[in-house]
């Protein structure tokens, strides 16, 4: 999938008039049936099936359904669980991009990720009171890195409370490991199921307290894929298994050295030290030794490499590590950009080219600059000077980063509600750890304000 876009002086886009609000619209009943026959092929190709759980209780509607994110198959799955009936669903608004009517016939609802926008709420009520139709939409905001769920939102409850109406969850099994965010867009052969069960009743909304309910949401978002595919004896036996696992894994767990790994076919090897290891039909790694290490790596710059004692390595806390299970290895990760961060040496400073979302009708391309991101946020220049924007840790709890974006490259989007900055790092490999470093910048300036409100 692409997107439009198009070069543009940065003044200019600066110009263009943002687009009116408009109250999202009843699902257009033809587009749904093209949408639920658009997706048979792919919900045959996956053999697709699912199962109803304590449906009993939701009554006849409408509801606000939640559902977790792994890949673009979500809507197809969603199309067929909750077909004929009508829904609107929450998206990105980069998805209406240059196909705004279609996706408003659809009912679809554009709101950007992870940043404040007090106009969903307001969408969502008017779509469930006026228009009598229930909303899907994805909390996690974002598709999931390494098959865990990425953060929600807190006090989802109050929204609940607001429309009173019950609340369903649909979850996926095997749609990401059929189709992982790092793998290149490259599909797996996997069978794919999913449940729709009723998490809470609206007379359970009612009685349940806002922190209840965001309990049973993080329980309904405990889930590991990496973990279920093991368990399940889920076999992936495609040579291309693990192109680009070095996304999410970008550091070396045996050496420390970060942007010297590289997932190609079914190995992931640092670059660095020489280490490999083995994604096996399972998902799980396996330790093949230590080959050579490449030429302008540590080793071949002539820094010394030692994987057992590297003190990258011991001050993350190594020890004790599953390394050869996905999660953990991204969660020793977040340990050490922690780690990195507490000590004051956390920095992300790269060229980058720069686009510009302010209306539905392109993706402007204003110009290169540089993206650096510290303690103190986001600070974005660039467009020979024209253009500065900064951003503090504490107005988003997560970022909205991608890999291979619109088939563009890979991004990290910041801004607020009336400008989005897609910026693609010239950098290799930045986009895992700017969106762990932005989720524990944000957990710091959380408990920070906390802690002050509390004395």
């Amino acid at each position: 999938m692409k997107i439009k876009s198009r070069q543009m002086d940065f003044h200019e886009v600066m110009k263009i008039e943002r687009p009116m609000h408009r109250k999202p619209k009843k699902p257009s009943r033809i587009l749904s049936l093209v949408m639920r026959v658009a997706a048979i092929p792919d919900l045959c190709s996956v053999k697709f099936s699912y199962e109803k759980k304590n449906m009993e209780k939701a009554g006849s509607g409408p509801y606000l359904i939640l559902m977790n994110h792994s890949s673009f198959l979500d809507l197809e799955i969603a199309s067929k669980i909750l077909f004929p009936k009508r829904y609107n669903i929450v998206c990105t608004s980069d998805g209406f991009v240059g196909k705004e009517g279609l996706m408003r016939n659809l009912g679809c609802i554009p709101t950007r990720k992870f940043v404040s926008d007090i106009s969903l709420i307001t969408d969502i009520k008017y779509a469930i009171g006026k228009n009598k139709t229930s909303v899907l939409m994805y909390p996690e905001a974002s598709y999931s890195f390494d098959g865990t769920a990425t953060p929600l939102p807190r006090r989802m409850g109050v929204l609940f409370k607001a429309l009173k109406v019950p609340v369903l969850m649909i979850t996926t099994y095997g749609s990401f490991a059929r189709d992982p965010l790092y793998n290149n867009l490259q599909k797996r052969k996997v069978k794919v199921r999913a449940t729709i069960e009723c998490l809470l009743s609206a007379e359970e909304v009612e009685d349940r307290s806002i922190d209840e309910i965001d309990g049973i949401l993080d329980k309904a978002f405990s889930f590991d894929y990496f973990s279920w595919q093991k368990e399940n004896k889920v076999k992936i036996d495609e040579p291309f298994r693990a192109d680009g696992l070095h996304r999410i894994l970008y550091k070396c767990c045996r050496c420390g050295q970060e942007g010297q790994m590289e997932g190609r076919g079914v190995e992931l090897t640092c670059h660095a030290c020489g280490m490999r290891w083995e994604l096996d039909e399972y998902g799980v790694l396996q330790e093949k030794g230590a080959g050579e290490a490449r030429e302008g790596g540590a080793s071949g710059s002539g820094l010394a490499v030692e994987p057992e004692s590297s003190a990258a390595v011991a001050l993350a806390g190594k020890e004790g590590k599953d390394f050869s299970h996905i999660p953990s290895w991204y969660a020793w990760e977040r340990e050490c950009v922690r780690k990195e961060i507490e000590e004051g040496s956390y920095l992300l400073d790269t060229d980058v080219d720069i686009g510009i979302i302010v209306d539905f009708e392109s993706l402007y391309m204003v110009g290169s600059g540089t993206l650096r991101h510290d303690a103190g946020g986001f600070t974005l220049d660039g467009c020979d000077g024209r253009l500065h924007y900064t951003q503090s840790p504490k107005e988003n709890y997560s970022l909205y980063s991608d890999y291979f974006w619109y088939e563009i490259g890979d991004v990290i989007c910041i801004g607020k509600k009336d400008c989005l900055y897609y910026c693609f790092p010239k950098k290799k490999d930045v986009v895992a750890k700017t969106r762990i470093a932005a989720e524990e910048l944000y957990k710091i300036a959380r408990a920070g304000r906390e802690g002050r409100s509390g004395r």
